[in-house]
């Protein structure tokens, strides 16, 4: 066995002590380093808290360190931090409610606007919209005491007097059964100025004179409308009538007629034409509308021909009609009423229109289904003439022409001008003669065909998430700001009780609202960076499809949500559809304006970028009138 070399073992040994003090000497300098590491970026010592251990014994000592450093005590706190809100900042709104005094605010149809305007041809009772530093930036309260409308058909009699507070009228035309106050509420017994005994008996005598029953007239309109009796009994025979009349000295007629549940808008024929397309009323009425029909060159006639349908109607009641035996009541001289009669018939003839009977205190004309005879007789009739070529459905700040407007040209005597419509309710989903003749360029019949199965189908989606559009009878007035074709309003119109105000926006890339009314529909033209033309509170429901990418880069999304929030009622509800993108930014819109809102899937799914979003407008209203504006939303 052999042994190993002590020699061996002594230069192992010596080697793991060199090792060991190696490591003693690295661990000492790595140790000093950081000391002095530390001393140098610290302008301060810090005295652990164990150096308070230090004996009474070593008191000279402690004295002597302490004297050398200063005493920090150490601060954990963020100093890089937004501060706590108030408790109530998180529910503060940056759009606050306007003084109770704008609770009937018109902005586009203002009076003390109005006055710097030209007063000649009612000028002044036009459009005039505010510049864009006096729009108001604020949410339109509901007066006082506000409650929602009763529904129809009960509302066509009863208004609730908090609603539309003015008694002006059942003073005014307490003879003439237009309306009353009881208590809380007016009552509406469907008079008029040309029609004490009720709107229906008027009716039933125009319909001894013209068929209204077969479904060949279904869209009217009634200028100078009143509160609207004769329209708002039109409804149940299925006809649907446009009322307009300006904001003048007869009240809040135009805020009746919408309260009652009754289509209306604020409007004036005086400059530029009325805002709806030609060919779109089977029907036009004016019962002592007091509009000087024979005074310059007879344009508010003419302007009448422009909107009615090939073969229409025009209906006139009042003076002069029948003035021989009314000249006394009247307080005009029989010759006087004699020369306006004859202005009217002069004009009338001048348009090709002809008289089809006068029973009583009713006239009726009935324009010409072509204008194939009115060509040859201008050399009989020198004014007015044809106009040029033009856009016969641009109607929005244009202004009137003394000419007619030419209807569309046909192969023979017997052919209607533009094509025959079918009655209703077949004309609901007929194919359109616009869209038949081809004369909108990129649209279909089978476009139309596709869009009305669409419709459909949203509306029924849109009842399953909201409850209350599926609810019958819980909405009245629509509002549908981008209506396209009136797929929307054509799968309510049957089977639901309401009526769509369909807006074509004047920035949409095809004019489709000649389309909406040759389905028996009603609309009219609007640029939403406008206010409408109607009172705060006129609709129960709005639907807008795609509206805000419509106006992108063109007017600022906060303004036209504060106008949907001036016409919509309290408690009611909307419906935007869009691209989520627009959609979220809506919603927080919408929640500075108090809305409740939620942002669902398309009907097709989540993977559509398309998106909808539902939102309820809260109930609130102006405050008492003894309390303050501060802090004065009156919710329920």
């Amino acid at each position: 066995m052999a042994f190993a070399n002590p020699l061996h073992y002594f230069w192992v040994f010596k080697t793991k002590r060199a090792n060991l003090y190696y490591l003693i000497f690295v661990a000492i300098l790595c140790s000093f380093c950081y000391l002095v590491g530390i001393w140098s970026h610290s302008s301060t010592a810090v005295i652990p808290s164990s150096f308070s251990g230090v004996s009474c014994s070593d008191q000279s000592l402690n004295s002597t360190f302490v004297s050398s450093v200063s005493v920090v005590a150490l601060d954990f706190s963020a100093h890089h931090q937004a501060p706590d809100p108030s408790p109530t900042a998180a529910r503060v709104n940056h759009i606050p409610p306007c003084e109770a005094k704008f609770s009937e605010y018109t902005p586009c149809e203002d009076a003390k606007r109005s006055l710097k305007f030209d007063r000649n041809m009612l000028v002044y009772r036009e459009r005039h919209c505010p510049e864009p530093r006096e729009v108001l930036k604020c949410r339109v309260p509901a007066p006082y005491g506000y409650k929602v409308p009763f529904r129809w058909p009960e509302s066509r009699d009863s208004v609730w007097f908090a609603n539309v507070p003015h008694k002006h009228l059942t003073v005014e035309k307490k003879n003439q059964n237009w309306v009353r106050f009881q208590r809380d509420r007016f009552r509406f017994p469907g008079g008029g100025t040309m029609f004490p005994n009720g709107a229906d008996a008027y009716i039933d005598d125009i319909g001894k004179l013209i068929n209204l029953k077969d479904g060949s007239i279904r869209t009217a309109i009634d200028t100078g409308c009143g509160v609207a009796s004769w329209g708002a009994y039109l409804l149940s025979r299925n006809i649907l009538a446009v009322s307009f009349a300006p904001r003048d000295t007869h009240e809040a007629q135009v805020q009746f007629a919408l309260e009652r549940g009754v289509p209306a808008l604020i409007g004036v024929l005086a400059s530029i034409r009325l805002p709806y397309p030609s060919r779109a009323f089977d029907m036009a009425h004016c019962s002592r509308c007091l509009i000087p029909w024979g005074q310059y060159d007879g344009r508010y006639l003419i302007e009448v021909d422009r909107v009615l349908r090939p073969g229409g109607y025009w209906i006139l009641s009042g003076p002069p009609i029948n003035w021989e035996n009314h000249w006394r009541g009247w307080e005009r001289t029989p010759e006087d009423l004699k020369a306006e009669q004859t202005g009217i018939e002069n004009v009338a003839r001048s348009l090709c229109w002809k008289k089809i009977k006068q029973k009583n205190d009713i006239a009726i004309w009935q324009k010409p289904t072509n204008h194939v005879h009115c060509k040859m007789n201008r050399k009989v009739f020198k004014f007015p003439q044809f106009c040029p070529e033009q856009d016969p459905d641009k109607a929005w700040y244009t202004k009137m022409e003394n000419c007619i407007t030419p209807l569309p040209s046909v192969s023979n005597i017997k052919q209607v001008a533009g094509g025959e419509l079918a009655n209703w309710p077949e004309r609901l989903t007929s194919i359109p003669p616009r869209i038949r003749r081809g004369t909108l360029k990129g649209i279909t019949a089978e476009t139309f065909t596709e869009n009305t199965e669409l419709w459909r189908k949203r509306v029924a989606y849109y009842k399953t998430i909201d409850n209350q559009l599926g609810e019958r009878g819980r909405y009245r007035n629509l509002l549908d700001m981008n209506s396209y074709l009136g797929g929307f309003s054509a799968a309510l119109a049957i089977n639901d009780p309401v009526w769509v105000m369909n807006v074509v926006p004047v920035e949409a890339e095809f004019n489709t609202l000649g389309v909406v009314y040759e389905r028996g529909l009603i609309g009219t033209y609007q640029n939403w960076c406008e206010a409408m033309s109607t009172y705060p509170r006129t609709y129960d429901f709005i639907h807008a499809d795609s509206v805000f990418s419509l106006y992108k880069d063109r007017c600022d999304m906060e303004d036209i949500l504060l106008e949907m929030d001036r016409i919509l009622r309290p408690e009611g509800s909307a419906i935007f559809r869009d691209d989520v993108d627009y959609l979220v930014k809506i919603k927080s819109i919408l929640d500075a304006m108090q809305w409740d809102s939620r942002i669902v899937d398309h009907e097709n799914g989540p993977l559509e970028r398309e998106k909808i979003l539902m939102a309820v407008k809260q109930y609130w209203t102006a405050p008492a009138p003894h309390q303050n504006q501060q802090g004065t939303i009156s919710a329920s």
